[in-house]
């Protein structure tokens, strides 16, 4: 983690030396303008699912879950003496979801139903207007019971000559995974002090010790997995005619640790039931296209394909439209439609078909063979002089429905205002 925090470092400052070497003629006369905050984003979500292929049951039960999230974004942009743009987003996003299925990881089904999500952010971007160039920083922190997330990442951009863009992106993910398991797969070890010390043992809810038969108040961290991701993202955009814009995207991920969830359960052939195990890495490469028509003043058609695959023998198709259509020049519909479907995982089976044989095993349907539709409506209303003459610049509200051949759907509204 070290060697990639200082690699970051490294790239900002060549890239930081590179943005100073402007030209000689820079307008000494020119004042810097500081920060200021000039903008505020606020979104907020409601997302229901229902279905019948729990992986905390070994992929049978009860998928229903309800997420509630919210988040908080305020963009500063000031400019130096070399006139270079400055723009620092802060956010903080806050979710709380309940999870029918997470009841049972106690075999007993009374485990906790429900988690909160905290995910701050911060973003640095520096920008030369006359060279056409960017760069950027990111931080990233996300924390709930058994999950902690820490990310870093940088970027970089480059205008061409010929109304094209190029784009990179490097970014690291760093995890850890509380090691919670099944209620009756528990792993139980004896304090190493004496043959008598305290047993302990990994409950849902955290940890106890036993002792003498009696449980007591002391409660050590549970153990936790490392999990690290690294995702190295390239676009190259071209503005083709005044009508027609295309973009052409790839990543490399690679990931690495502990990548599988501790309290997912399969169950074998057998009857026994097991701790989920995947392999240690995993590979993913997707490649996409997207293409933008503007077929007149109030019409937009937005079209994206995206192919992937990845180590673990999943190979998946999406196509993405999305039709913004202006009904006045200040209120829009967006109507869109995305279509996907994936091959199954090499280590996935549903409940009860692997064998003692197989190495690796997961019953969770994400990794399934599956189709989807995900189709909905997004509505906007941005007057030029703010709604109702305030500060509040747009509003967004989208409703998207989600069926999935796997007997799950979902529906979710999202809310996004915009201040200025």
């Amino acid at each position: 983690m070290k060697k990639i925090c200082l690699t970051v470092v490294g790239i900002y400052i060549l890239l930081l030396h590179a943005f100073a070497q402007t030209s000689n003629s820079v307008d000494s006369a020119y004042e810097p303008k500081p920060l200021k905050l000039d903008e505020i984003n606020l979104v907020s979500s409601y997302y229901n699912q229902n279905g019948d292929h729990s992986a905390i049951l070994g992929g049978i039960g009860n998928e229903h879950v309800v997420d509630l999230a919210n988040g908080l974004e305020l963009n500063f942009v000031g400019w130096d003496a070399r006139k270079n743009k400055h723009t620092i987003t802060a956010g903080l996003g806050f979710d709380h979801h309940t999870s029918a299925s997470a009841a049972y990881v106690s075999k007993t089904g009374a485990s906790k139903t429900g988690g909160t999500r905290v995910y701050p952010s911060f973003n640095w971007l520096v920008e030369n207007e006359n060279k056409g160039t960017s760069f950027g920083l990111g931080a990233y922190y996300s924390a709930e019971y058994n999950y902690h997330s820490l990310g870093l990442d940088a970027s970089y951009s480059k205008k061409t000559n010929n109304n094209g863009q190029f784009d990179g992106k490097i970014s690291a993910y760093f995890d850890q995974v509380k090691l919670i398991y099944p209620s009756e797969l528990i792993p139980v070890s004896s304090a190493p002090a004496s043959s008598s010390g305290p047993t302990y043992i990994t409950t849902a809810s955290g940890n106890t010790v036993l002792s003498g038969g009696g449980y007591t108040d002391e409660k050590p961290k549970i153990p936790s997995a490392p999990r690290n991701t690294y995702d190295a993202s390239l676009t190259f955009s071209q503005v083709i005619n005044k009508r027609l814009q295309a973009s052409v995207m790839l990543d490399l991920v690679s990931q690495s640790g502990y990548l599988g969830l501790p309290f997912h359960r399969v169950y074998f052939n057998d009857g026994t039931d097991h701790v989920e195990n995947l392999p240690s890495l995993r590979y993913k490469i997707p490649i996409g296209i997207r293409l933008n028509y503007f077929a007149g003043d109030n019409l937009i058609i937005r079209a994206y394909y995206r192919y992937y695959f990845d180590q673990w023998g999943i190979q998946s198709h999406t196509i993405d439209l999305e039709v913004p259509v202006k009904i006045t020049p200040f209120f829009s519909l967006s109507p869109f439609y995305r279509y996907y479907i994936q091959t199954a995982a090499r280590y996935f089976a549903p409940y009860g078909i692997h064998t003692a044989a197989d190495q690796y095993y997961t019953s969770n349907y994400a990794l399934s063979a599956l189709s989807s539709n995900f189709f909905g409506m997004g509505l906007r209303l941005s007057p030029p002089d703010g709604i109702l003459k305030t500060h509040l610049s747009n509003i967004e509200v989208r409703y998207g429905h989600y069926l999935q051949t796997t007997d799950l759907l979902a529906n979710i509204v999202s809310f996004a205002f915009q201040f200025k």
